[in-house]
């Protein structure tokens, strides 16, 4: 079975720029192998396959235009390609909607294989990175240094928090013993579910218990000029309010289904 552990990351100021940097790329590669694919298509009614994509790929790196590209690791570049064709897929598979542009604003990523990074006694150390990327690990009950990741994907909230997702295979997880009772659940919006043996739980209302705050530092962010460095703290701001709503919703869901 394949599992990720997710953990803080604390970047230096050189490596937050070369990463930012490589998100830069990433995203940029991401955008105009869409738009050529889309162009392409719509224009010579001709599909792309992975390979004419990272061909595209090469050729993009190769003009002076572009040669920016080459500053980074060529491994998230390549995975771009390869996310971008997974996603086409599941389209024409009617799994997903179309593939949308990346944005500046949101969260940033770049994924690496191992191609692109060495993990050692729990170091890791990225392509272009000249120290091993400081991270804190979550789990006491599992050595770091005991795992054998398969890919690392670094990636930056809109909040400014960065964190490092570790991808490795583990063992499936053994079933839990039966406990010879059955119970029926019906998802709500009063009441967030309420069981078939009469258990109501309540709806938290996580943004409900946020909102003012919340309001109050759209309001503040609405009156900073576009592009100011004060409008970017404050945008800031709203982000990690939002991030508060979203962890008080992610530990509650954790909580009620493993309770249930």
């Amino acid at each position: 079975m394949r599992t990720a552990y997710k953990v803080r990351a604390y970047p230096t100021p050189e490596q937050a720029a070369m990463l930012s940097r490589t998100f830069g790329c990433v995203r940029v590669v991401w955008n105009r192998t869409l738009a050529w694919r889309h162009a392409r298509y719509h224009g010579e009614r001709a599909t792309t396959n992975f390979i004419q994509a990272n061909a595209y790929l090469t050729a993009m790196k190769a003009t002076d235009e572009s040669a920016w590209l080459n500053e980074v690791s060529s491994v998230p570049l390549q995975q771009a390609i390869r996310h971008q064709q997974v996603a086409f897929t599941s389209f024409f598979a009617g799994r997903a909607r179309y593939p949308r542009y990346k944005s500046r604003t949101g969260r940033q990523s770049a994924e690496y294989t191992r191609s692109g990074f060495r993990y050692r006694d729990g170091r890791l150390f990225l392509a272009k990175l000249d120290a091993p990327l400081d991270f804190v690990w979550s789990w006491p009950d599992i050595d770091p240094a005991s795992i054998d990741p398969t890919t690392v994907t670094v990636s930056r909230e809109a909040c400014g928090r960065w964190y490092a997702s570790f991808a490795v295979e583990v063992d499936d997880p053994k079933q839990a013993p039966a406990t010879g009772t059955m119970v029926g659940v019906d998802v709500g919006v009063k009441d967030f579910a309420v069981t078939s043996d009469g258990e109501k739980i309540a709806n938290p209302r996580h943004l409900a218990k946020r909102e003012r705050n919340l309001a109050r530092y759209q309001r503040r962010m609405a009156r900073k000029q576009r592009g100011s460095t004060n409008r970017a703290k404050a945008k800031a701001k709203v982000a990690r309010a939002h991030r508060k709503v979203r962890a008080s919703r992610t530990d509650f869901l954790h909580r009620t289904s493993a309770r249930l």
